[in-house]
């Protein structure tokens, strides 16, 4: 990628990660960064949250605190890309044990990446790690709230199981011989429950089964990039 500028290598780690690897993805997302500003483009704060993402796909969570705390101090993430990259490092410093710094940045992140449910599945298994079921409890609701599984209160009505179980009404009978006995009235069937109407129970154990499980907070490992 050699005199391709930033926007050539950041496409080369792309390409390295849609192949899984991710050092290889990570040295050129940080290439891109650095290319980026020594031509003060702001993009490069977006480079170093992708390398440092990659880092973590990688399994190396020092080197992607590095580059992390690279993109956070240039100061020119917002948003969503911000809330990310401060999940991501809250994951490298449950990965160094620093638990404290962790919850800050989760806290952080929630303030801007408060849409995404795995934002609060990651703050509540940090929570369990740390002891804090009430806290735990807490966001596993929050996460289920903007599941895209979970019925929203505007859409309660629609997706009741009430509203499932309506079926059409029977044909009027027909015609009976005079003198025949009464025709029983069929057997009640009950009514399916709706898989989306169920609901945790806030007093029992804590416990969070999506249908894809993230992986746990402190093995950074497993979790695919989110590229930006």
């Amino acid at each position: 990628m050699a005199g391709g500028g930033a926007a050539a290598r950041d496409c080369g780690g792309l390409a390295f990660a849609a192949e899984k690897n991710w050092a290889a993805a990570a040295a050129e997302f940080e290439s891109a960064a650095r290319d980026a500003q020594l031509a003060h483009d702001d993009r490069a704060a977006t480079y170093w949250a992708q390398g440092g993402n990659a880092w973590l796909a990688a399994g190396d969570a020092t080197k992607a605190r590095t580059a992390l705390d690279s993109a956070l101090t240039a100061g020119t993430l917002t948003g969503l890309q911000l809330g990310e990259a401060r999940l991501d490092h809250a994951r490298a410093l449950v990965a160094a044990d620093d638990l404290a710094s962790a919850r800050t940045d989760i806290d952080l992140a929630l303030t801007t990446a408060g849409d995404d449910p795995l934002a609060w599945l990651l703050s509540a298994t940090l929570a369990r790690r740390m002891g804090n079921l009430p806290r735990a409890r807490g966001d596993i609701a929050e996460a289920l709230k903007r599941s895209s599984t979970t019925p929203r209160s505007s859409s309660r009505r629609a997706t009741s199981p009430r509203a499932t179980a309506t079926r059409p009404a029977p044909a009027p009978p027909g015609p009976k011989p005079r003198g025949s006995p009464p025709t029983p009235p069929p057997p009640a069937t009950p009514s399916p429950r709706s898989a989306s109407s169920t609901r945790p129970n806030p007093d029992g154990p804590v416990e969070v089964r999506p249908s894809t499980t993230p992986p746990p907070l402190w093995n950074p490992a497993g979790t695919p990039p989110i590229y930006r």
